[in-house]
C-alpha cells in the first residue's frame, strides 16, 4: 500500500539514538552525542569504561531494528504494509543516510516514530530538529518528516509496562510481594529541560496508572545523570534512593521511562543499583522494559497505522493527545546542557 492508495503517509521511518557496535565506536559515538558541548575526552573515557564492561558494544541499534521489525509485521497485519526503515541520531545508520536511501527508493511521503515515549526536548523536540537537519542535508523530495507525538499514554504501551510489572512480580512469595514497592526510573534530565516540557508530570501519570492496576505503592526516581555536579537534575537518583530504603525492603525497578534494555538500563540498574540492593540487604526485582512486548507492538502498530489513515489513535482518557504533528513551540530547548549517554 502508499500514500497513492489512500493512505496519508507511504513509509515508516523509526528514529533511534544509536549506539556503538564496535569497541573502537564507543569514543566516536560519545563524541558524537556530546558535539558542541565541550566535554572533554577524559570525561568521555569514564563513560567509555562502562561500554567496555559490555564488550564495547551497545544493544541499542539491534533493539532499534528489533523493534522496526515487529512494527512492519504487525502494520501489515492491520492491513498496512509498507516499507519500514530505521535512522540514528549518533550512529550507524545515520539519519541523514536513512533519509537518502528512502529518497532514492521512491519514498515520498514518510512518517517518523522516535524510540522515545515522553516528551522532552531531548526526547521529543530534538529529534524533530534531527529530522529537519537530515531533510535539509538530503537530495529528497520530502519537504518535511513528520514525527508522531510522544506515545506515553497509549493504551498499548501503559498495558504492556503492567504486564511486565505484573509477570517479574510472580518471582516473589505472596508476603514479599504485599510488602513490596514499585520504584518507577526514568532518564533524569537537566531541571532548566524539564521546566520547558510535560516529561515529569506524564511520568508521574503514568507510574500512578500502572501502580494503581498492579495495587502497590510506588515512586518515581531518576537515573543516568551526566554533566557537573553544580547543574541541577531532576532527583533523586535510583542509587541514593536505595540507600536510603530500610534495610531487607523489597522493591521492582521498572525502567519506564526507556524502551529497551539497553546500555543504561544494563549499567545503571543491573550493575549499580544492583550492588547498592544488596549492600542494604534489599530484594531488587528489576522489571523488563516494554522491547517488543506483543502488547507494546501491537498497540503501538495500531496508533501508527490510525496515523496512516488520517486518524487518532486510543489514549488513556479517550482522547487524541498532543496534537499531531508537534506544535511548532513545544518542548522548546534549554540553554546548552551536558549530554546523556542513550535516551
Amino acid at each position: 500500500m502508499s500514500a497513492a492508495s489512500g493512505l496519508r503517509f507511504d513509509a515508516l521511518l523509526v528514529v533511534g539514538f544509536g549506539g556503538p557496535q564496535h569497541p573502537d565506536d564507543v569514543l566516536p559515538f560519545l563524541r558524537n552525542v556530546t558535539a558542541g558541548r565541550n566535554v572533554p575526552d577524559e570525561r568521555l573515557a569514564e563513560v567509555a569504561d562502562q561500554y567496555a564492561l559490555f564488550g564495547g558494544v551497545s544493544p541499542i541499534n539491534e533493539q532499534t531494528e528489533a523493534l522496526a521489525e515487529a512494527l512492519a509485521m504487525a502494520m501489515a497485519d492491520r492491513g498496512v504494509e509498507v516499507p519500514v526503515y530505521v535512522g540514528n541520531r549518533n550512529w550507524h545508520p545515520f539519519l541523514a543516510d536513512t533519509v537518502a536511501t528512502m529518497a532514492a527508493d521512491g519514498v515520498s511521503a514518510p512518517l517518523a516514530v522516535a524510540t522515545s515515549a515522553f516528551s522532552s526536548y531531548s526526547g521529543c523536540r530534538q529529534y524533530t530538529e534531527d529530522l529537519a537537519a537530515a531533510v535539509g542535508s538530503t537530495d529528497t523530495p520530502h519537504a518535511d518528516i513528520p514525527k508522531v507525538p510522544p506515545f506515553w499514554h497509549e493504551v498499548g504501551f501503559l498495558d504492556a509496562v503492567t504486564e511486565r510489572v505484573d509477570d517479574a512480580l510472580a518471582s516473589l512469595g505472596a508476603d514479599q510481594r504485599a510488602a513490596c514497592t514499585l520504584v518507577f526510573t526514568a532518564h533524569s534530565i537537566p531541571v532548566v529541560m524539564a521546566a520547558t516540557s510535560e516529561y515529569e508530570a506524564q511520568l508521574r501519570t503514568a507510574a500512578a496508572i500502572v501502580a494503581d492496576r498492579i495495587g502497590l505503592p510506588h515512586e518515581l526516581v531518576f537515573q543516568s545523570r551526566s554533566g557537573p555536579p553544580h547543574v541541577p537534575w531532576l532527583e533523586p537518583d535510583i542509587v541514593d534512593h536505595l540507600h536510603d530504603l530500610d534495610r531487607g525492603a523489597t522493591v521492582a525497578v521498572v525502567p519506564l521511562g526507556f524502551l529497551s534494555d539497553h546500555m543504561e538500563v544494563l549499567f545503571d540498574l543491573d550493575t549499580e543499583a544492583a550492588a547498592a540492593a544488596r549492600a542494604r540487604a534489599i530484594t531488587m526485582v528489576r522489571v523488563p522494559t516494554v522491547g517488543t512486548a506483543a502488547t507494546f507492538v501491537d498497540g503501538l502498530a495500531a496508533s501508527l497505522v490510525a496515523r496512516f489513515r488520517g486518524e487518532d489513535p486510543v489514549t488513556i482518557g479517550g482522547d487524541s493527545g498532543r496534537p499531531f504533528p508537534c506544535a511548532a513551540d513545544c518542548c522548546p530547548p534549554p540553554p546548552p546542557r551536558p549530554a546523556g549517554r542513550e535516551s
